[in-house]
């Protein structure tokens, strides 16, 4: 898979620990879920994926609770979901998902940050192609033999299951997500290190070293932009 998804998340988190913008994100995000039904992950599936999520970057729990309050009160605030597909250097791929309330600002600053750091902005679909939407769940304390006979068991199909360093990270088709996590809760599994659902690039490529300076600035520089929430890329960064 070319991805050592544990320490994606960490470096992530390390990352935005300082200026705590995965919990604003993470804020928006779950806002925006509870807005679209119930404000109860009981009884939406969309918030429930959300709020799994956030445990695994520990938000903490008053932000959590402070967007799904405000979901509840009588504010209205109308948020697009929005996603760009792009270039980086050496025809390097990047999609970015939005969530924003100003679609021509948040459409200006994404060619921007392409623009300044050898990128260009494609048209829909220009590189979604090469991506598939995948479900990626970590596990620790487990084998990946232990995983599978818990899966089989459960009668819960993955694409793959890989050990990688002290955990192991199972890929699924992402209508199997809950099914995948539900079955690791039956057999005892409580937290997960990764919950998420990705774009994953078909074929990772490794670029030149200072094409690849110049990709992790606009990878930067993209995901430092208020109204990203994701970026997903096609290259190897050797995490």
């Amino acid at each position: 898979m070319g991805r050592k998804w544990n320490n994606i998340k960490e470096k992530k988190a390390s990352k935005d620990a300082n200026t705590s913008r995965v919990y604003s994100k993470f804020a928006l995000e779950i806002y925006v879920a509870a807005k679209q039904g119930e404000p109860d992950p009981e009884s939406n599936q969309a918030l429930k994926f959300v709020l799994e999520r956030a445990k695994t970057y520990n938000v903490p729990r008053n932000i959590i609770d402070r967007a799904i309050e405000k979901a509840k009160g009588g504010v209205e605030e109308n948020y697009d979901e929005l996603r760009y597909e792009g270039f980086g250097p050496n025809g390097s791929m990047v999609i970015v998902d939005a969530l924003t309330n100003n679609v021509n600002r948040t459409a200006s600053n994404v060619r921007a940050a392409f623009g300044k750091n050898g990128g260009n902005l494609g048209v829909s679909g220009s590189v979604a192609y090469m991506f598939d939407s995948t479900a990626v769940i970590g596990l620790e304390g487990k084998t990946a033999d232990e995983v599978l006979e818990i899966l089989m068991e459960a009668d819960v199909d993955a694409r793959d299951i890989l050990e990688e360093e002290d955990a192991v990270i199972v890929y699924a088709e992402p209508d199997q997500f809950h099914a995948v996590q539900e079955a690791f809760r039956n057999a005892g599994v409580i937290d997960f290190t990764v919950a998420e659902l990705t774009m994953l690039a078909q074929n990772d490529v490794t670029l030149p070293e200072e094409a690849q300076v110049q990709f992790e600035k606009l990878i930067d520089a993209l995901e430092d932009l208020e109204d990203v929430q994701q970026v997903y890329h096609n290259v190897d960064l050797g995490e």
